[in-house]
């Protein structure tokens, strides 16, 4: 089968903050950026991946939300128990410390797993978990 993953989406509150999170801190490109009836969209990507995207997007984008699942949602993502996305590293504990010193809210610092990675977590502005894998042996 020939199956790829293309597009992941994050919602966020805040997109200039979030810009500044994922272009500044950890390197990510703009792709477009996208202003329709009040909201926004931006896409975001890894260099090292084109065909690969992140749309940040505003918490209740889907049109099809009734207000309280709108409530929910914002709410939900207000508590940080919302998750983002896991992101390979050649180097942890470097990626760690420059995250660290974008005041970025540390959930896990660097751990050797069972499973063969060490990695660590954050808090992106938004609260989302994102984590953060190198690839061990």
């Amino acid at each position: 089968m020939d199956l790829k993953l293309n597009t992941c989406f994050i919602a966020v509150d805040d997109h200039d903050k979030a810009m500044e999170f994922y272009c500044d801190v950890l390197g990510l490109e703009v792709r477009n950026d996208v202003k329709y009836e009040g909201m926004r969209w931006v896409t975001v990507g890894s260099p090292l991946q084109p065909d690969v995207s992140i749309v940040l997007e505003p918490p209740a984008a889907n049109p099809d939300l009734s207000p309280a699942d709108r409530d929910a949602m914002e709410q939900l993502l207000a508590k940080g128990v919302l998750r983002g996305v896991n992101f390979t590293t050649e180097d942890c504990d470097a990626l760690f410390a420059r995250v660290r010193e974008s005041g970025a809210e540390v959930i896990q610092e660097p751990m050797d797993m069972p499973y063969g990675v060490r990695d660590c977590a954050f808090r992106d502005p938004a609260g989302n978990m994102l984590r953060f894998m190198e690839r061990k042996g």
